[in-house]
């Protein structure tokens, strides 16, 4: 059959998409030479820029107010102390503190017991001791009754041990858990013994004054792990020191007494030995300064000489202090001295001080109501007197806060102008 043409019919295109029309005209838009996206992202770069440059502005102001806050603060000497907080104990002039924990442990011949910073007593331990004395180190202390058998051993919920000594106590010293050294006093022999907190004997050492000496001073490490004895004796009749360790851990198991490290000082006496932070310890003698490093093996790091008469010796976790007596002018001398042996301080000063102590960075002094304190940077942040005769001293959280214990009990005071 033949097909004819129709002429009246005609081919219709399809009609297209208008969506498809926008979006070209949104490329055509984006790929113009005046890109949007582009502009966009140029105003956004610009934004963070500025706002970066903003941050930095407001941060570097926040760190100089900071900066002139704390300048402003520490390089000025405070003359005054407000009390801003007063709790009253009842006895409290017949009783010795010491901080503790965070609080402060008030002891007296009938007793002990754990004060928190609002003078609340948190616990009492009586008992009958005629004259106590104290060691502290982290949060153990001990109470041991000078001269007497009994040694007490404290943490801060309370009473973890008792110890009863053969011999009369001369001194003790405290690990942080609790382990404590003591020196037993003999004419004749004296003893060098190691308590467990159960009252186990982990080792004893009979000293004599022909053999090893006549143990002076006694210290243990934090973690009671290693014991440094400080002997006096006379060789060929010249005065001599030992510094001798004992470890009781796995590097003293095969030594004899369980001693690790000995060395001998001509000419010197060492009241003074101690352990600080981590494997630190050191001797202070009449006319030097010995820093050891090392547990297992203590070896001598640096030994200093003084040069002046040495009243007095304290230390902290960082830092070995020193009051000296200056010659040929008046006052003292105050000396700082790191863990390295390193002198990082020293301050000239006037005026007798019973007490001193260091606190982290500050030297308290004080006797009666006056008290001096200086910063590590050698700036005297205190020199004035408190209202009543300061029994214990130390900072607590807070600008120029304290805590005083005084004969009507605990102050929280503030330094001011």
């Amino acid at each position: 059959m033949l097909h004819r043409r129709n002429k009246n019919l005609r081919v219709v295109s399809e009609s297209g998409d208008p969506t498809d029309a926008i979006i070209d005209q949104i490329m055509t838009e984006l790929n113009s030479e005046d890109n949007p996206v582009e502009e966009i992202e140029e105003q956004i770069k610009q934004h963070k820029a500025r706002f970066r440059r903003r941050i930095i502005i407001a941060v570097s102001a926040v760190v100089a107010a900071a900066v002139g806050i704390y300048l402003l603060i520490h390089l000025q000497t405070y003359t005054k102390a407000r009390v801003s907080d007063s709790y009253a104990i009842k006895g409290a002039a017949n009783n010795s503190y010491e901080e503790f924990a965070d609080g402060v442990l008030k002891y007296s011949r009938d007793g002990v017991a754990y004060l928190n910073q609002k003078g609340e007593e948190e616990w009492n331990q009586p008992y009958q001791i005629k004259n106590p004395t104290v060691d502290v180190c982290g949060d153990s202390a001990a109470l041991a009754d000078k001269g007497g058998n009994s040694i007490m051993i404290f943490h801060k919920g309370g009473l973890k041990g008792e110890i009863h000594t053969t011999l009369p106590i001369e001194k003790i010293s405290v690990s942080g858990q609790g382990i404590v050294s003591a020196i037993l006093k003999n004419e004749s022999s004296p003893q060098v013994i190691c308590y467990d907190t159960a009252g186990n004997v982990l080792v004893e050492i009979k000293a004599s004054l022909s053999g090893s000496g006549y143990p002076v001073d006694v210290a243990l490490s934090e973690n009671g792990e290693v014991m440094l004895v400080s002997y006096l004796y006379t060789q060929e009749g010249k005065i001599t020191s030992r510094a001798v360790y004992y470890n009781f851990g796995e590097a003293g198991e095969e030594k004899a007494d369980r001693q690790v490290a000995s060395k001998e000082y001509e000419g010197t006496i060492f009241p003074s030995a101690f352990f600080m932070k981590g494997e630190t310890s050191a001797v202070v003698g009449d006319d030097r300064l010995v820093v050891y490093k090392g547990l297992d093996e203590p070896k001598e790091q640096v030994e200093v000489k003084i040069g002046k008469e040495i009243k007095s010796v304290f230390h902290s976790e960082k830092y070995i202090g020193m009051v000296l007596k200056n010659e040929g002018k008046e006052g003292y001398e105050l000396r700082l001295y790191n863990t390295s042996g390193r002198q990082v301080m020293t301050k000239d000063f006037t005026g007798d001080y019973s007490q001193v102590k260091l606190c982290k960075s500050q030297v308290i002094m004080y006797d009666g109501k006056k008290c001096t304190i200086f910063l590590r940077t050698g700036v005297r942040k205190f020199n004035g007197e408190m209202k009543s005769n300061i029994l214990e001293m130390f900072p607590i959280a807070g600008v120029n806060k304290y805590i005083v214990m005084n004969a009507d009990g605990m102050e929280v005071v503030r330094l001011v102008k």
